[in-house]
């Protein structure tokens, strides 16, 4: 593992700064827009530049086959459902308290694996995040 130069460093916060400022945008946008809407907003602005990608690239979209039942409600279980909740607690709390709770996932998740899976055992390494 190489040690981090200063470009790397301002990637990070560059990130933070976007993740971050993210649920400041949701909070102001509870106020014009309903939770759904605001979903699939975000879901159409994201799928947009990637189905370009994968026709420059020429990637088969799998979610376009067969199985895309499958693929339909994996998308709605991990992005369509978490982002109208995001929207719904946003417009509930302050957007600092939903960054903050958001960045908890890792380490409730951690947790709950630990109990919920017999190979997963907790370990202090891991709660630090090694």
């Amino acid at each position: 593992m190489r040690e981090a130069n200063s470009f790397d460093i301002f990637l990070l916060v560059l990130l933070g700064i976007i993740w971050g400022s993210s649920f400041f945008n949701i909070k102001i946008a509870t106020y014009s827009y309903e939770p759904i809407t605001l979903a699939l907003v975000r879901v159409i602005f994201a799928s947009a530049p990637l189905i370009l990608l994968c026709k420059f690239k020429k990637i088969k979209i799998e979610a376009f086959s067969n199985e895309w039942k499958h693929y339909a409600l994996i998308g709605l279980c991990n992005i369509a459902i978490p982002f109208i909740l995001i929207a719904i607690g946003t417009s509930k709390i302050n957007s600092y308290l939903a960054a903050m709770l958001m960045s908890t996932t890792p380490l409730s998740g951690t947790i709950l694996a630990h109990f919920l899976q017999k190979m997963k055992k907790l370990i202090y390494l891991k709660l630090l995040g090694f």
